[in-house]
């Protein structure tokens, strides 16, 4: 298909405003009427040039649309000098030009780069015009060709009008086009797809007459799930084998190959794989089926994926397990042969060492060993016990996160465990989360004339929180009323996704409910985001946040979304916090801030939120009187910032490895005597600890000395006081931290002054 030339010309940092308008008028001028039906003609000023050349255009009614020179890709916060797309729309810019040769190589810019701002222009509705050139040095060095191919080579696929396609593809006039490269979000996941079909290609050499369910990427890696031959199995021994032959059809360059095909070619196609037959008997009449060809390998897959195995990064096979065809338990039992790939080995090296240390750092098997919690099978699924340890931190976090609150002008509520049915009801919990609830009947009769009525375990504690507030009546003078919570609650999680204390089916949240005016909003945002700061800043974490927007299905006049969504963005705005926006992700009954933490490994933890909420205000008909005597509903904010008290625990735990700081430890200080005679002194200073705050414990059990402090260093207690005969003599302590050692002899009231300090 022919299309029309796109002429479009910048001029970089140069003209001052009057200077740009007297060239865009000499532009209009000299612009002949007919050449709009051989080219477009755009002009890309700078940024502050736009109005002006754009006023000349529109005053002249030139054919002559107006672009950017540069945007940048987040749709807002604290990127001094930058400018979004927004920005750039609110002008009237038609196109953008995004990948300058100089701020390639002036400025650092990536292929990455590049196409995140092709996406977002796209998204925004202004057409990309993406720059793929040679600085002058490479075209002197009469290597311009081979630079700016190399350039293109870089794209691994494409999207066209949002969907994910193979590079070959052919694209349209008019059609939305990016880039995929090795640095783009979709790029690693589209390469480790293309890495499990290398696995299939590897299998289907070396195991004659395997079958093959699915293989897709996953978030840290990609899997395929086979039926081996009888007597056939497959273990972790056997990965060196099959990666040695993944390497081998990897370095050949064997072409990925796509093609359509009917349905009846299909069937013909996977005769020998039943199962692959049965996923074809399952697609629409109306679907295009596609093949893609590895070698001996043919996969039924809609891709996209790479043009060839050289273009495959480095890769590692993890881990085999059984799974159940299409994870129904009904169905056989397959194999299932997981794998991770990144682009560069030592991306794949870092990942798997963070893998290992993550094994290290697991707080289920740390939980048992420091004595923070236990389960039962007894007591059910998903339900921790804390022993005396981790009831000791638990309540710490608690209190600490109390004193807080207290300050910032938060009042703490308790409510019930359970609820009649009709709170349930009320709140839309019945109808919309049932599943996920316990219910249970009280006969509210006698033996004799039982009268039966429904209540239901809380999942959450908003409608407690309600009640509270609607108890009262209330003024616009009242508000904002904070109420906060530790409240445990409890939701029916499937026994497979249960994970220690990150996925519980009991557990407590640090619960609050904010009740505001509708100009209360972004203010009480803004203090949360500054609580949420503090929390995580005091555990070294950092964190990003995520801006989760208006789904399909939602309640609430579009006023009130578009105002708490820009509240949600201006609170961001004011706390020079940057965010990703999840577009249709929110609940529906408003938007959402996510906070996710990121780990002394490097992983990701969706903790701290704040929610708006339209929906149980009116539910349960919560007023307030205004200024001018009305009625008002308030507006009602959700957040937690720990989330949930014991995933947060257990994160702390994988944080620190077990290592929880001095304030936080569950104990503090081992004081352990050297002899008998040593007891009466150790126990003496132990007491004088712990008048001060300090969680202490003496270790005179009848053992060597060694042993005593290799304990203490095992259940990673902060410091160990040692006392002998010159220590009981002289009042002094002989110190040792569990990761510096031996600290010397200090003075006992300098030891002392140190719990002090870390009593919350």
């Amino acid at each position: 298909m022919s299309r029309k030339p796109l002429m479009a010309g910048n001029w970089k940092m140069n003209n001052t405003v009057g200077e740009a308008v007297v060239l865009t008028q000499e532009i209009s001028n000299n612009f002949e009427r007919d050449w709009p039906d051989h080219v477009d003609v755009v002009v890309c000023p700078p940024y502050v040039d736009l109005k002006p050349a754009k006023t000349v255009l529109e005053f002249d009614k030139t054919k002559v649309a107006v672009g950017a020179q540069n945007v940048h890709w987040e749709p807002s916060g604290a990127y001094t000098g930058e400018i979004s797309v927004a920005m750039l729309k609110e002008i009237g810019c038609e196109y953008c030009i995004v990948g300058h040769s100089e701020r390639r190589t002036m400025f650092g810019e990536t292929n990455e780069n590049v196409n995140r701002k092709v996406r977002a222009l796209i998204d925004g509705g202004i057409a990309p015009i993406i720059c793929v050139g040679e600085s002058l040095a490479v075209r002197d060095d009469g290597t311009a060709e081979e630079f700016v191919c190399a350039q293109v080579r870089a794209a691994l696929a494409g999207i066209v009008n949002d969907t994910p396609v193979d590079l070959d593809t052919v694209v349209s006039d008019g059609d939305s086009v990016a880039i995929v490269t090795a640095k783009s979000d979709e790029g690693l996941e589209l390469m480790r797809h293309s890495t499990a079909h290398l696995l299939a290609a590897a299998l289907t050499d070396m195991y004659p007459g395997v079958k093959f369910g699915v293989g897709p990427a996953i978030e840290n890696g990609f899997y395929y799930d086979i039926e081996l031959p009888e007597g056939v199995t497959v273990s972790p021994d056997d990965f060196a084998a099959i990666e040695a032959r993944m390497a081998e059809i990897a370095k050949s360059g064997a072409a990925i190959v796509r093609r359509e095909v009917s349905r009846d070619e299909a069937r013909e196609i996977f005769t020998d794989q039943p199962l692959k037959l049965e996923l074809i008997d399952e697609l629409p009449e109306d679907e295009t089926i596609s093949i893609y060809q590895l070698g001996d390998f043919t996969d039924l897959c809609r891709g996209p994926h790479v043009p060839d195995t050289g273009k495959l990064g480095a890769y590692k096979l993890t881990k085999v397990a059984g799974a159940y065809w299409k994870g129904d338990s009904d169905n056989e039992m397959l194999t299932r042969i997981y794998g991770t790939a990144f682009f560069g080995k030592k991306e794949l090296e870092e990942y798997l060492h963070n893998l290992e240390e993550a094994e290290k750092r697991d707080h289920r098997k740390l939980g048992r060993e420091l004595g923070i919690y236990m389960m039962e099978p007894m007591a059910g699924v998903g339900l921790p016990l804390y022993l005396p340890k981790g009831a000791r931190v638990i309540r710490t976090l608690q209190e600490w996160l109390r004193r807080d609150l207290y300050e910032r002008g938060y009042e703490e509520v308790i409510t019930p465990h359970i609820y009649n049915a009709d709170v349930w009801k009320t709140s839309g919990h019945y109808g919309f989360y049932h599943e996920n609830m316990y219910f249970f009947q009280i006969n509210e009769g006698t033996d004799e004339e039982p009268r039966y009525s429904e209540y239901g375990v809380k999942p959450m504690n908003c409608p407690g929180h309600v009640i509270i507030y609607k108890n009262e009546l209330h003024s616009y003078r009242d508000l904002p009323l904070r109420y906060f919570e530790f409240g445990t609650v409890y939701r029916h999680e499937m026994s497979g996704v249960v994970h220690g204390l990150l996925r519980a089916r009991g557990f407590t949240q640090d619960d609050a409910h904010i009740f505001c005016t509708k100009d209360q909003v972004v203010d009480e945002v803004v203090a949360i985001l500054e609580l949420v700061d503090y929390i995580m800043g005091t555990f070294g974490f950092t964190y990003e946040a995520e801006i989760s927007t208006r789904p399909d299905k939602s309640i609430g006049t579009d006023d009130m979304w578009e105002h708490a969504t820009d509240s949600l963005k201006e609170a961001c705005a004011r706390r020079g916090l940057a965010y990703d926006i999840n577009e249709g992700d929110g609940a529906f009954y408003g938007p959402k801030i996510d906070i996710k933490v990121k780990d002394a490994i490097g992983r990701t933890w969706q903790c701290s939120t704040v929610q708006i909420d339209f929906n149980m205000p009116m539910r349960f008909g919560l007023t307030y009187r205004t200024e001018d005597n009305t009625e008002e509903t308030p507006w009602m904010l959700h957040r937690a910032i720990f989330g949930s008290i014991e995933r947060f625990l257990g994160i702390l735990i994988e944080h620190y490895a077990g290592a929880l700081p001095l304030w936080l430890a569950p104990v503090q200080v081992a004081v352990i005597p050297i002899a008998d005679r040593h007891k009466e002194a150790a126990a003496e200073f132990a007491g004088e600890l712990k008048a001060v705050g300090g969680r202490v414990e003496v270790m005179d059990q009848n053992e060597p000395m060694k042993v005593k402090i290799a304990k203490a260093q095992s259940q990673k207690i902060p410091y160990m006081i040692v006392m002998g005969d010159k220590e009981v003599e002289e009042k002094l302590v002989s110190v040792r931290e569990r990761s510096e050692g031996d600290l010397g002899q200090w003075d006992r009231q300098k030891f002392i002054d140190v719990i002090r300090d870390a009593a919350i």
